[in-house]
Parts: C-alpha cells; sequence; structure tokens
C-alpha cells in the first residue's frame, strides 16, 4: 500500500509559469485527507518551498530540500543536514569565479540564501520562489565556519554543460549536477536525492514499496533509480524517462493527477 507521495517541484509539481496545477493542488489535499504523507524533494530551499502549500492554504509537508542535503519533517525538525567539506568550499569558489564569467553563484546554507550581489538572474529567482536573498562575503561566511548545503550557479546552458563536466572532474568530494539547462548545484558527494528520502523513509518507518516518485531532470536520477513506482514527467529528457519505471503526463497536463488517479489513490 502506498503511504507517502515523493515530488519534485520545478518541472514535476509546478507548471512552467511556477504555479499549481489545479489538479495538483486537488491531488496534494486528497492524497493529505486520506491521511498519507506527501513530501516535496527538490533543490530548492525551505522558504523556496513552503510558499506553495501557503499559497494552496495546506500545512507545510516534509521537505527534502538541496537535493538531499536538507531533510525536514512536517513540523520544520531537522531530520539531516549535511554541508559540504570546507576545502572543497575554499578551493571552488576561486576557480568557478576565476574561470567562468558570465554567472550567477549563490550559497546556500541552513534556511538562508547568500550572494555577492542582487543581479538580474537572482532577483528572477527571488520573483520565482518568494525566497529572500541576502548580500554576503562568502570568504567571511566561510572563515565563521558557516558552510554551505548548497552552491548553486546559474548560467547559460553551455557554460552550465561546461561546468558540470570540469567541476565534476576536478573536485572528486562533490556532486556537481545540473537541475535545469541554465542551474549547476554542488553538494557533498554523498547528497542525493535518494540519501534525502532514505532518512525520510526511515523517520516514518516506510520502505521503497510504499512509496511513489515523481521528478523531470536529471538531479532525479538517484530518485528515481531508488523508489520502485518512480514516474517520469512527459517533459522529461527522453534518457530520465527511461529510468523510471512509468512515464506520465507532463507537468503542464497535471501528471502527478494523471498517474495517482490511473493507480486507485483518487
Amino acid at each position: 500500500m502506498v503511504k507517502i507521495i515523493l515530488s519534485d517541484i520545478d518541472g514535476t509539481f509546478l507548471k512552467n509559469d511556477k504555479g499549481v496545477p489545479k489538479l495538483h493542488a486537488q491531488a496534494l489535499k486528497e492524497i493529505l485527507a486520506q491521511g498519507k504523507k506527501f513530501a516535496f524533494v527538490s533543490a530548492r530551499m525551505p522558504e523556496a518551498i513552503y510558499p506553495i502549500t501557503d499559497g494552496i492554504n495546506l500545512p507545510h509537508t516534509p521537505v527534502i530540500s538541496y537535493s538531499g542535503a536538507l531533510v525536514l519533517t512536517e513540523d520544520e525538525k531537522i531530520l539531516y543536514d549535511k554541508k559540504m567539506p570546507l576545502e572543497d568550499t575554499k578551493n571552488i569558489l576561486p576557480v568557478i569565479e576565476r574561470n567562468w564569467k558570465d554567472i550567477s553563484v549563490n550559497y546556500y546554507t541552513g534556511r538562508k540564501w547568500y550572494v555577492r550581489k542582487i543581479d538580474e538572474r537572482v532577483q528572477h529567482e527571488v520573483d520565482i520562489t518568494q525566497a529572500t536573498a541576502e548580500i554576503a562575503n562568502f570568504e567571511k561566511l566561510i572563515s565563521e565556519n558557516i558552510l554551505p548545503n548548497k552552491i548553486l550557479i546559474m548560467c547559460e546552458p553551455p557554460t552550465c554543460e561546461e561546468m558540470e563536466r570540469e567541476l565534476g572532474a576536478q573536485f572528486k568530494n562533490l556532486n556537481v549536477v545540473r537541475s535545469a539547462r541554465h542551474l549547476l548545484e554542488i553538494m557533498d558527494k554523498s547528497v542525493s536525492k535518494a540519501t534525502g528520502i532514505e532518512i525520510l523513509l526511515r523517520h516514518y518507518n516506510f520502505t521503497v514499496e510504499e512509496a511513489v516518485a515523481f521528478g523531470d531532470n536529471y538531479n532525479d536520477i538517484e530518485m528515481l533509480q531508488y523508489i520502485p513506482q518512480s514516474v517520469a514527467m512527459k517533459n522529461a529528457p527522453p534518457e530520465i524517462q527511461k529510468i523510471a519505471s512509468a512515464v506520465t503526463d507532463s507537468n503542464e497536463d497535471s501528471g502527478i493527477y494523471t498517474y495517482l488517479k490511473k493507480i486507485g489513490l483518487l
């Protein structure tokens, strides 16, 4: 019996305009009314996730944030908080900012989002997520042992691909993966959506067989491989669709509702 629904956010739960499809809101309400759990599994920070449930007048759900580096219960209790290693954090920032110029670097730690400046890309992310970016000196944060759960690079897609390849090869202790064509996520090597899910399932005493997972992008691969009943959205790249056990309608066409209805949960 399914006890928990796990869903990525961007490209999965939300429409392309970042709105919540009415049928997805309905599905979430029905799942919670049945006493089942629903958890968002996202690269986003918690403050960029909670406005989704607030917007449809629902209580906060458990969240797996930063693609698994920070796991919170529905009561916002921290189950897991994995920061990047000190030396790698100190070393990777100069490499990034020396070798690539047309980029925006974001430093996420706990429930704080720091940037060197609020440029157009950062402001766009603020507008989308409703989270607050604060200007800070990254080196000062590191010197005070305020290490990041995640560094996020916003850049053009070709740059994103190049950085993923080169930084991944150079920094073996880090997980470097695209979450969108223009977004590059950098975290501790041990972090993935699957590890975050494992921690959450253990907390609630659920098994992988009691879960359904929805995703659409490259940082969803581990999650889709880990959960037997894994579902890719129709808008996912073909290689992501092949990994999942099923493919549903796109995020624009309320694919989560379609699949949950199909298997009799709604």
